[in-house]
């Protein structure tokens, strides 16, 4: 997915609320964002929002001499979810369908997010998943919730990449990657999130922390941009992601820049702009599963559906 003009004005209310967060006074907002006026003219609108994003986040790392911004947030948001964690346990072993339930939990986990919804607050937002989740999505599962495909795709695969997204949010991705497990205990799942510090995503040892790596075996990536940018990542994680028999992407940073990859993927996010909501043609706020099947080049140069 490429940069649209409409993200140019998101780009510095993250740069503005990443320097906050950062402790950085008004003369040094100030600095980071006109460095960031310079800056992003010469950034191509061809690049995905993630792309642009890490050289954001990079500037104000860079200015306020800071490594990890939001690592105090990552923690809250490790700690609240982990302490909901029995629950989302029980309530998938109490439905009917528990792994159509725990994709239910996995997806509206992705609220979780300070890099789009830079005023969420984490303790009210977990209460908002527990006490809405059921009738908010299954309202919401049009033509962007393909579960009868997932789970033809899911018995099929043997091996499963699982990439997630945010602190907090992965113990509800635990959650799913555990209920995977549990319809197949030989199949192999690897967890894939980012190398170093960026906006809220989580790490190595907030997945160890978080306890993913009691169903799957955790990697790094290699990207260190809000998504999982495939020219960052490491030859190890591509050759993984390239023989994975099924990729499932959580968050909408990975949407953005799988979107128009060769294999095919399953997303699963929170459509949570407008500019996102209509690259995937439904509304602010939808919960969405869709698969893309992968783009393939014919003899004219186009791609294949």
């Amino acid at each position: 997915m490429k940069t649209y003009l409409d993200c140019v004005p998101c780009f510095f209310k993250q740069a503005l609320e990443a320097a906050r967060i950062a402790g950085a006074g008004p003369r040094k907002q100030k600095e980071i964002l006109d460095e960031l006026s310079r800056i992003l003219p010469s950034l191509p609108l061809t690049a995905s929002p993630p792309e642009i994003g890490r050289v954001i986040y990079g500037l104000v790392n860079r200015l306020t001499s800071r490594k990890d911004i939001y690592a105090d947030i990552k923690e809250k948001s490790n700690k609240l979810a982990m302490s909901v964690y029995p629950r989302l346990k029980n309530k998938v072993e109490r439905s009917s369908d528990r792994l159509l339930e725990a994709i239910e939990l996995a997806i509206a986990g992705n609220v979780i997010d300070y890099g789009v919804k830079n005023s969420l607050d984490v303790d009210k937002e977990v209460k908002n998943i527990l006490d809405e989740e059921n009738n908010r999505i299954r309202k919401q599962k049009k033509g962007v919730f393909e579960y009868k495909k997932f789970r033809q795709a899911l018995r099929r695969a043997k091996t499963v990449l699982y990439l997630a997204d945010n602190a907090g949010e992965i113990v509800f991705d635990r959650v799913l990657i555990e209920e995977i497990k549990r319809t197949d205990t030989d199949k192999k799942i690897i967890c894939a999130v980012k190398e170093k510090p960026i906006i809220n995503d989580a790490l190595v040892k907030d997945a160890y922390r978080c306890g993913v790596d009691k169903a799957a075996e955790i990697i790094s990536s290699g990207s260190d941009a809000p998504g999982t940018v495939l020219s960052l990542c490491s030859k190890k994680f591509l050759k993984i992601f390239k023989e994975a028999d099924l990729v499932i992407s959580k968050g909408q940073g990975n949407f953005e820049v799988l979107s128009g990859v060769h294999r095919p993927v399953f997303f699963l996010f929170m459509a949570k702009c407008p500019v996102v909501a209509r690259e995937v043609n439904c509304g602010v706020g939808d919960i969405i599963l869709l698969h893309h099947p992968g783009t393939l080049k014919t003899g004219k140069g186009k791609r294949g559906k």
